[in-house]
């Protein structure tokens, strides 16, 4: 219910009416004037009741009279009278009726009560009351009020005395109050500017209102009495204390900041009167130093008093919290004098209050910040802020460093003190030597031996004050130990706290405001404001160093986990803040203090130590004292948790992990977890120490990096508590985590935190070097974390990521590194080609040509181990990510061919594996550009010697491209001519040239050629199996597949892949060694045939020249169409040549197979309207083509500009047709001639016999070869022949004497004969002869002009008849001549030697063909001119007159039967040609070889049997009888002395001639009866020819009688000698026989006479029978009774000449 109110009034005037009755009651005997003035007071209010409407309003105008009664009756000092008047005037002024008047009345009445010391209580609540119930008391009223309560509080009474403070302090706080309510009331109305006060009188302020001016009042007063002088304005005061005065102060400055702040008069009074009333205050402490002796000074010190220092601390708590704008300077000095408190030469307890008002400072950062933007960023001005921060430090330095300053550590905790949190194993000082088990410990921070215990002083982020507050205390307090601390440890933990919240949020509304910026103009630049920053960049740079010394001498000293905890927080936190603002040391030093915790005691890091020695250079000072930055202490007493090795290069002892390090460790972690925007630089401090913790703790990297709990460590083993056991996998998962956060920094923190791994990996790579211990992956892991998380952006970290691990890991000689450089880097290679990328790699070439590169850069490490990891992961990418690969084709073809012979066959193999893979799997889906790289894989694989399986495999895989090519030939041709375009329009773009091999022919075609390059290639590796292979699919493919390429590609198949290839094995057969190799490795035997490297080439030559052939002869049409198609046949040949007469059978016979191949081609018929042919497409115009140049190349003839100089003078003019059909014709003889000179020098050089002696190895071609040869003769002439000349005749003719001369190995001679038992020919001797019967075939039917040959093949033929007789010599070579052998004779020749084999058939053959030849031809021109039939007798004479001496027996009989048909045809011609004298050689020639062959001068051998002699004697028969029908009859046309000498023989024939070896058994057949008797009667009968038609004729019979007359002297005169000489002894039948015969021819001879006309006879004649005579009578002694009768009638005749002698004398004689 309102005081106001109608019930309230009439309540109120029904109590004052019952008040003044009760007074008046109390009064009626005593003091009746009080009863008197009570009832007129009772009429009084009854009228005024009576009389207003406002009753209240009314009462206090007359409240003076309305009151008066009661002051009356406090008047009378009777106690009952006294409260029942106070009771009333209290219920007045609670109704506010009183007036001004009326209350200054009560006041003195009060007063007067207080003097008197009456009801003391009573009066302060009168007081209080009439003070707070309205404002009407003001100025001296007022004063006197306060005055009275102070009265009251100095009274002797407890209870008075503080219910007076209260009081007092109630009503200084009304007074202040009704200030605050009046400035309220006239906020609106502008005041006048106060005149400037010049007037140093504070009594009369005349600008203020009344009320402000009490307090004004008041306030100054208040400060007089602290200061100890007379007030101005409280008058009547007694006494007063400093203590009461500075709480009032303290509580004044408190509660109505606004008041000083808003009036200028009381800004002033802080200014004037507070601050130096503070300082002045503040003087002993100043001075006072503990255990300081008073001699020193000259006045005794004061010491500093507890209470009022106390007291003083506050107000300044005050001052600096409200009033620091207003007392900046004042602040500064307060602030240093604090700091000076802390001070280790202050008692205790000062050192505790101060502590706890930095305490109270340091929870308002906003003040902390003002301090630093006055103070700090001023020239010249104290660093107060950072003295503060470095007092706070050395602070708690000194606590553990001075001496009394906490207890030793005893060896029990002290009981007192609320310890917090318990450590789990208790240590006790140094001293104990043991640790006792039954002792919990506090929480508390031990250093080197001090232990100081850690208590909760304060709630977080508010001072609660413990001894700020004892304001009852007047002796100082005694400071439980371990408080300071405490309060100091909250300090800083605080300070930190406001710093980096407050800091941190005003950065959050910044960035929030830049992004609002930025999205409402997106087009300009967000400009912070500076000055905010400054203002951090100055705080943090003049707080870390005290805070990172305090706090790191915390770290070490703090034995509590939670207390570690909030060490750590802080140092985490301001290590954030300094790296968001950008400060790069102080963020360093932060880090580095952590990351020494973690670390064992004095663990040798070069990182922190660098950066630990850069900060210890920064000693700060506080007030002149220097203190340095405490190193960490290796004493304290932790729980060791780990034992492990240390990380270094040089083995060490272990080290020691402690449950402190590793909470460190999880600081570190979190702050990399949460902070790693902003570590910058400092990740490689943070990522070193883990590296080291890691490897402490034995944590080793896994799959994907993430590093999991190893095997222990080489060296003394890692000794791991459970407890951290169980910590392992949740750091290792921690560690993972961090690094997977790198996927949300920014880029440029990103590239510090590769840049930190990288060189972290470089420092362990250096300790890695030179032993083989195990290195640290940690950063190669991490690296590999790192990239796998950052794939999105993988383009921005791969190249120092990918670079590092390449150049630097992949390449070290520790083999573990390595194998780990290498598993990141293909790990990531291939997590990089399987991210699903936006926008895909398909269409990002870059990109995947980016990720790619690495892998190909791998093929440069040496490394086996890093190869092999290499192409493994080709492997797996390409069974994964095969089908798009598209642009990175080229790479992944270059890794699988990047290999060398020094690798060792694991590698190649798995390269092969790969490319196995590709050629089945993706060749379709590659672009068609890599084909020619795939090509030239495989043939790199083809190559390399270390694995013979693979090259050849290899080889398959080059067919099956070459068949992928076929397939797909128009979509690969498409796509090449596509790209091709796009790179010609490049390179004309760039003005270059485009340059690709084989150019110009078109791509798909050099495709192809780089095929055939490759193969080529192979052809000429040096291992024949290789080759043999490669050589079979070169040909193959060529023949397969060649259809695909155009014409002009052709040309260089043909001069750049075969012919090359050629040369190259060529090259390599001619000098390739002949050493025997030994049989391969192990169980592998070589045959013979290949145990050298010259017999392995030529199969390789073999197989080359056959398919080159092969491909000229299939693809003959397409390949005359090229331009120099005789170049490139000369060409072939000459290869063929050369192998021909390379010394090796087998090659060489193989090179006249693929001759033999060549020749077999016939001119391909061409269509009637294709008229065009080669030599169109050349580009031979018709003017050319003339006929008259139809000579082959390299005829002697006039004509020599053969067709060939002139298409070569001339090419490359306009196709045009020329005559049909007369080009080919020539094109063709040219080739044809071409060839026939390659043969001709083949021939020549092969069969041409070795000069001077031989040695034992010169080669001699094989009989095999020299019968290719000459059967490659035939088919060669049939083209030929129409120009084939007389010369030529002879080069072929020496061909086949020498081929038929060559001798055979008689190893060989069992395989050349065939096995039946007859002597045949070789074949070799077939061939020759079948040539020579081409030939007389060719002439028989050819033109005139070629019969001149005739004689020359009768020629030749003749020397293979000599054979027969004069076996041929090969050079000076010793021969075994074996005639005619048969196959079962050959095994008797010594083996090894050379033997002439079967000249003999050979011969007599060729003497078969002479008689059928010369049957032919006897009568042609050139046979008669050039003496055939001569040179045939000639030759034929040799076996005749060797007869028995023959080698062969067959061979004189033939000759004879040969004689004796080509005299039946040749005589003839003769004498019809006898007066030409072409025949006149000839006769003798006959007559020598009748000579020859009757009369031999061999002895038949001794078998001989009688059969065979008569048979022998039936064929001399036959001579002679040839000789009467063929020759004598034609005596006339035959030279005369040619008949002389038949004659002559007919005479030696007609008498025995014996041979004395015959047996006289056999004498009577040998004597050649028949014969002589055919002799004799040829002579007989060419004696008397009936008929003398000529006188020749008559000079024949003539001749013949002569002889026959002389030769019947003889014997008779020899038998009668031989008759007379053997006595009585028979002679020998043969002779009797002899003289028989002649005595019957001498009778015969006399009837021939008797018939003969006698002018037939000659005189002579006549003389020479009439001379026998005596002889006949000289035999008439004989006494053979045969004889005696023979000799009667051959005297009968005689008598016709007797007749009687004329005498005449005829030239003088008788």
């Amino acid at each position: 219910m309102s005081t106001s109110s109608p019930e309230a009034v009439k309540k109120l005037l029904e109590n004052m009416q019952t008040d003044l009755r009760s007074l008046s009651m109390e009064c009626k005997k005593k003091f009746p004037p009080v009863k008197e003035a009570a009832e007129s007071g009772i009429v009084k209010i009854k009228t005024i009741a009576a009389r207003n409407t406002d009753i209240l309003a009314a009462l206090k105008e007359n409240s003076s009279e309305v009151v008066q009664p009661f002051l009356m009756g406090c008047g009378t000092k009777e106690p009952k009278i006294t409260q029942l008047c106070l009771a009333a005037i209290q219920r007045l002024m609670s109704h506010e009726v009183v007036s001004e008047a009326a209350a200054g009345n009560i006041i003195n009445m009060l007063w007067q009560l207080m003097e008197n010391g009456l009801e003391e209580l009573k009066l302060l609540q009168t007081v209080l009351v009439l003070l707070t119930t309205n404002t009407v008391v003001h100025d001296e009223v007022l004063s006197k009020a306060i005055v009275l309560c102070f009265r009251l509080h100095f009274t002797k009474d407890n209870i008075t005395n503080n219910t007076a403070a209260a009081t007092v302090r109630q009503v200084v706080t009304v007074v202040f109050e009704r200030m605050v309510a009046e400035d309220e009331r006239f906020k609106g109305i502008v005041e006048q500017a106060p005149p400037v006060q010049g007037n140093t009188n504070r009594r009369s302020v005349s600008t203020l209102r009344p009320s402000a001016k009490d307090a004004y009042m008041l306030f100054q007063d208040l400060c007089q009495l602290v200061n100890a002088d007379a007030p101005y304005w409280l008058v009547g005061m007694t006494e007063m204390t400093r203590t009461f005065g500075l709480e009032l102060l303290e509580s004044v400055l408190n509660d109505f900041p606004g008041v000083f702040l808003q009036h200028q008069e009381f800004s002033f009074l802080l200014k004037e009167r507070v601050c130096p009333l503070v300082i002045k205050l503040f003087s002993p402490n100043i001075k006072f130093r503990q255990g300081s002796s008073s001699s020193a000074s000259p006045a005794p010190v004061e010491k500093p008093y507890f209470p009022i220092c106390m007291r003083l601390l506050r107000v300044v708590s005050v001052l600096i919290k409200h009033f620091y704008s207003l007392l900046v300077t004042e602040c500064e000095i307060f602030l240093s004098l604090l700091v000076k408190f802390l001070d280790g030469e202050k008692p205790q307890w000062l050192r505790a209050v101060a502590v706890e008002s930095v305490h109270r400072l340091c929870v308002q950062p906003h003040l902390l910040r003002s301090f630093c933007q006055s103070y700090d960023m001023k020239q010249h001005s104290t660093k107060v802020f950072r003295d503060i921060v470095n007092a706070l430090g050395s602070f708690i330095q000194s606590l553990f460093i001075v001496p009394n300053a906490g207890n030793p550590a005893a060896i029990s905790a002290p009981a007192g003190g609320s310890g917090s949190g318990t450590q789990s194993a208790a240590q006790a000082g140094q001293g104990t030597g043991g640790v006792s088990g039954n002792l919990t410990t506090q929480a508390a921070f031990e250093y080197r031996g001090t232990w100081i215990p850690l208590m909760t002083v304060s709630v977080q982020g508010s001072a609660k004050a413990t001894y700020l507050e004892m304001l009852d205390k007047v002796e100082p307090p005694s400071i439980p130990e371990g408080y300071a601390m405490s309060v100091a440890f909250s300090a800083l933990l605080d300070l930190v706290r406001g710093i980096t919240s407050m800091i941190e949020r005003e950065l959050a509304t910044e960035e929030e405001a830049a992004a609002e910026f930025r999205e409402t103009h997106p087009d300009q630049q967000w400009h912070p404001q500076q000055g905010a920053h400054q203002v951090w960049e100055e705080m943090v740079s003049a707080c870390w160093c005290g805070l990172l010394a305090a706090l790191s001498l915390l770290l070490d000293a703090s034995t509590d986990e939670t207390a570690t905890e909030n060490i750590l927080k802080a140092e985490l936190t301001m290590a954030s803040l300094c790296g968001r603002l950008g400060l790069v040391t102080p963020r360093d030093a932060f880090i580095t203090a952590i990351c020494k915790a973690s670390l064992p005691p004095h663990y040798a890091l070069t990182v922190l130590s660098s950066n630990a020695a850069n900060l210890s250079s920064k000693a700060y000072s506080i007030q002149g004292q220097s203190v340095q930055i405490i190193s960490p202490s290796s004493e304290s007493h932790q729980q060791v948790v780990a034992v492990g090795q240390p990380l270094t290069a040089q083995p060490q002892g272990t080290v020691v992990l402690t449950a402190k390090n590793i909470q460190c460790m999880r600081t570190l972690l979190n702050l990399a977890h949460c902070h790693g925007a902003v570590l910058g630089t400092s990740w490689q401090l943070v990522l070193a120490t883990l590296q080291h913790l890691v490897w402490i703790l034995g944590l080793k990297p896994g799959v994907g990096g993430a590093l999991k709990p190893g095997r222990a460590v080489e060296g003394p083993s890692t000794v791991l508590t459970t407890a951290v056991m169980t910590d392992l996998p949740v750091i290792s998962n921690i560690l993972s985590r961090l690094f997977e956060s790198s996927q949300y920094l920014d880029d440029v923190s990103l590239h510090h935190l590769i840049n930190a791994l990288c060189s972290l990996s470089l420092e362990a790579m250096e300790m890695a070097y030179g032993n083989n211990k195990e290195p640290s992956l940690f950063a190669v892991a991490k690296l590999l974390e790192t990239g796998l998380v950052n794939m999105d952006r993988i383009e921005i970290l791969w190249r120092p990521l990918t670079g590092h691990l390449l150049e630097k890991v992949c390449q070290h000689p520790n083999s573990r590194m390595r194998e780990w450089g290498a598993e990141a880097l293909t790990a990531l290679i291939k997590a990089g080609l399987a991210y699903k990328h936006d926008p895909p790699l398909a269409q990002n070439q870059r990109l995947q040509l980016l990720l790619l590169n690495p892998l190909k850069e791998l093929s440069n490490v040496l490394h086996a181990d890093i190869r092999q990891k290499q192409l493994e992961s080709v492997l797996q990418i390409l069974q994964s990510q095969g089908d798009s690969l598209g642009p990175g084709w080229p790479l992944v073809l270059g890794v699988i061919g990047a290999i060398r012979n020094d690798q060792g066959e694991s590698l190649i193999r798995t390269s092969f594996q790969c490319l196995q893979l590709v050629v089945t799997d993706f060749l379709p889906t590659m672009p068609c550009t890599c084909l020619q790289i795939v090509v030239d894989v495989a043939g790199s694989f083809g190559l390399q010697n270390q694995e013979l399986n693979i090259s050849l495999t290899s080889i398959g895989l080059l067919w099956n491209i070459s068949d992928y090519f076929f397939q797909r030939g128009e979509a690969i041709t498409q796509e090449l001519e596509r790209e091709e375009e796009a790179q010609q329009k490049q390179a004309k773009e760039k003005g270059e040239t485009l340059n690709r091999p084989f150019h110009p022919a078109p791509p798909f075609d050099c495709l192809w050629l780089c095929l055939y390059a490759k193969l080529g290639e192979l052809c000429v590796d040096p291992r024949p199996a290789v080759r043999k292979s490669a050589g079979q699919t070169l040909f193959s493919t060529i023949a397969a597949h060649g259809t695909l390429l155009q014409q002009p590609t052709w040309h260089i198949v043909v001069w750049k892949v075969l012919f090359h290839l050629l040369d190259c094995v060529r090259t390599s057969s001619t000098t390739a060694d002949k050493e025997k190799i030994e049989s391969g490795g192990g169980n592998i035997l070589i045959h013979h045939s290949r145990d050298t490297a010259e017999k392995q080439w030529a199969e390789t030559w073999v197989l080359t020249l056959a398919g080159v052939a092969r491909i000229f002869n299939t693809r003959r049409y397409l390949l005359q169409q090229l331009g120099d198609f005789f170049e490139a046949w000369e060409i072939l040949l000459n290869h063929i040549q050369s192998a021909a007469l390379s010394k090796n059978n087998e090659v060489s016979l193989a090179a006249l197979k693929s001759f033999q191949e060549i020749l077999q081609i016939v001119t391909p018929n061409k269509d009637s309207d294709k008229a065009g042919d080669a030599l169109a497409a050349m580009g031979v115009p018709p003017v050319l083509i003339d006929p008259l140049s139809a000579s082959g190349p390299g005829r002697p003839l006039v004509r020599s500009d053969s067709l060939v100089e002139r298409l070569t003078r001339y090419n490359g003019a306009e196709m045009q047709a020329p005559p049909p059909g007369e080009e080919s014709a020539l094109e063709d003889s040219a080739l044809w001639w071409s060839a026939w000179n390659t043969w001709y020098r083949t021939g020549t050089d092969s069969t041409r016999p070795p000069s001077g002696p031989t040695e034992k190895f010169s080669f001699i071609p094989s009989q095999p070869f020299l019968t290719a040869l000459i059967q490659i003769f035939p088919a060669l002439y049939q083209h030929i022949k129409s120009n084939f000349s007389m010369e030529d005749l002879k080069k072929l003719g020496v061909i086949l004497h020498g081929a038929v001369s060559v001798p055979i190995s008689s190893d060989a001679s069992p395989f050349i004969l065939p096995s039946y038992t007859e002597a045949v020919l070789t074949s070799l001797q077939e061939a020759v002869l079948t040539s020579l019967d081409v030939l007389q075939k060719a002439i028989c039917v050819g033109p005139e002009n070629l019969q001149v040959m005739y004689p020359a093949i009768f020629e030749q033929l003749l020397l293979f008849v000599e054979f027969s007789c004069k076996p041929p010599q090969y050079g000076r070579m010793e021969t075994k001549h074996v005639a005619n052998a048969k196959y079962n004779q050959i095994q008797l020749f010594a083996p090894a030697e050379w033997v002439a084999l079967n000249y003999v058939p050979f011969a007599e053959r060729s003497l078969e063909v002479v008689v059928d030849l010369y049957h032919k031809t006897a009568c042609h021109k050139a046979v008669i001119n050039e003496k055939v039939l001569q040179n045939i007798i000639k030759t034929l004479r040799m076996p005749l007159g060797l007869k028995y001496a023959c080698p062969s027996e067959s061979t004189w009989k033939l000759a004879v039967s040969s004689l004796l048909k080509v005299l039946s045809i040749g005589l003839p011609v003769a004498r019809q040609h006898a007066s030409s004298g072409k025949f006149d050689t000839m006769w003798p020639e006959l007559a020598n070889a009748f000579e020859d062959f009757l009369f031999t001068k061999s002895i038949p051998p001794d078998n001989l049997s009688i059969q065979e002699f008569q048979k022998n004697e039936a064929i001399d028969v036959e001579v002679v009888q040839l000789i009467s029908t063929e020759i004598l009859p034609f005596a006339n046309f035959i030279p005369k002395d040619f008949v002389g000498q038949i004659m002559a023989m007919l005479n030696r024939g007609s008498i025995h001639s014996q041979s004395p070896s015959f047996t006289e058994a056999e004498i009577d057949v040998r004597m050649r009866e028949d014969f002589s008797k055919v002799c004799f009667e040829t002579l007989l009968q060419f004696s008397f020819s009936n008929k003398v038609s000529t006188p020749q004729e008559g000079y024949i019979s003539r001749m013949a009688l002569s002889v026959l007359l002389k030769r019947s002297q003889d014997v008779l005169r020899r038998y009668v000698e031989d008759e007379r000489l053997s006595g009585r002894c028979p002679l020998p039948r043969q002779q009797v026989t002899e003289i028989i015969f002649v005595l019957k021819a001498i009778s015969t001879l006399m009837d021939s006479l008797k018939k003969t006309q006698p002018e037939n006879v000659d005189g002579n004649t006549w003389a020479q029978v009439i001379a026998l005579y005596p002889t006949l009578v000289e035999c008439i002694t004989c006494s053979s009774s045969e004889v005696s009768s023979a000799l009667k009638e051959a005297l009968g005749p005689f008598k016709d000449f007797m007749q009687p002698p004329v005498s005449r004398v005829q030239n003088g004689e008788s």
